[in-house]
């Protein structure tokens, strides 16, 4: 008896939709490495900072110099967690490149703490020419691999300065006595107990309303983070104290870093450096126009009645005798070896004029 029609028809129908389906998931599987091997970089600055356009520079020189075959995806203002997240998942091999503070990074690789010591780098010029230097690089860095990092490049998020709600800062003792908000880091933690403040470990976010309702009374960030955060309208005080260097570190997931060509390591050397340079440019230039607002940091805390003192080198010298203590306390964790070379590095660094 002969099959109607209608059967056969559907029978072939169903036949070539099997064959569509089996086409369509193949493809899928032949197209699911292009999504696994998704380059991820994250970092916790926001969007209009100078470290997030250094990690563009960083993504868009990778992307031009392999012709496509590396996309990185950078993102920004924690997006993939926090500092210690991420450190975390580079280690583990879930993401494969960061940007992340040395404050966070002692917590794996104690040795970063040395570029955390308060006063350290008498001015943003030596700093910069200290992290240039060859031989600082190959010391830090050699140390990231046993920790499970590969590390390739700085950038920073500014040098810190100091603003409150109570009186004008001129001395180490006029620190004495106030509540203020640091990041929760041991060396910052460390340095304001040293200077008679009351170190308090709030998150960031609730730092504004802490300082607004006098749980805190005093902050301490680099004061284009101040100003954009609108930190100085509760705080009208601010002291350039310029304490600490917020360098950050460009790490690579070890694994990740292996399954690269010597001729892709080396772009991505190469990348590490163009980005570190558009994150000092981009961050000197907010200083002279402030992202939102258009207009330099002087004319800003001149329109709102903030007032900016700047130390002199001898108040300078007073904070940073103030801060033996501390540098003798991470000398013991640390080693002669590691302080003196850093301290012998600065000193051959200053004078030298790093151009923005």
């Amino acid at each position: 008896m002969k099959t109607p029609h209608f059967f056969s028809l559907r029978a072939r129908t169903i036949k070539t939709a099997r064959v569509v389906t089996i086409a369509l998931l193949a493809g899928l599987i032949l197209s699911a490495p292009a999504f696994a091997n998704t380059v991820k970089f994250g970092h916790i600055a926001p969007q209009f900072h100078g470290l997030n356009a250094g990690a563009k520079v960083f993504a868009d020189y990778v992307r031009e110099k392999t012709n496509g075959k590396i996309d990185i995806k950078v993102f920004p203002m924690g997006q993939l967690g926090s500092e210690r997240s991420m450190a975390e998942q580079v280690q583990s091999g879930t993401l494969q490149i960061a940007s992340l503070t040395t404050a966070v990074l002692q917590n794996f690789e104690p040795q970063c703490a040395v570029l955390d010591m308060p006063f350290i780098f008498p001015n943003r010029d030596t700093a910069y020419a200290t992290l240039d230097d060859p031989s600082v690089r190959e010391k830090i860095f050699s140390a990231f691999p046993k920790k499970g990092f590969i590390a390739i490049g700085w950038m920073e998020n500014d040098i810190r300065d100091f603003s409150n709600t109570k009186r004008p800062i001129h001395t180490p003792e006029d620190i004495k006595g106030l509540k203020i908000r640091v990041m929760n880091s041991p060396a910052y933690l460390d340095t304001f107990k040293q200077l008679g403040a009351t170190a308090v470990g709030i998150p960031f976010p609730e730092m504004y309303n802490a300082l607004q309702t006098g749980v805190i009374d005093a902050q301490e960030n680099p004061l284009i983070t101040a100003i954009l955060t609108k930190v100085t309208e509760v705080t009208k005080y601010v002291t350039m104290t310029q304490h600490c260097m917020t360098a950050c570190v460009t790490v690579i997931s070890i694994d990740y870093w292996e399954s690269l060509s010597k001729k892709e390591q080396e772009i991505f050397r190469q990348a590490a450096e163009l980005a570190m340079v558009e994150n000092r440019v981009v961050n000197a230039r907010m200083k002279e126009s402030l992202p939102k607002i258009g207009i330099s940091i002087a004319d800003y805390a001149k329109q709102e009645n903030i007032e900016i003192i700047e130390l002199t080198s001898q108040e300078r010298d007073r904070f940073r005798e103030a801060m033996v203590p501390v540098w003798n306390k991470y000398r013991k964790k640390l080693g002669d070896e590691i302080f003196d070379f850093m301290l012998e590095r600065i000193e051959a660094n200053h004078g030298i004029l790093v151009p923005n």
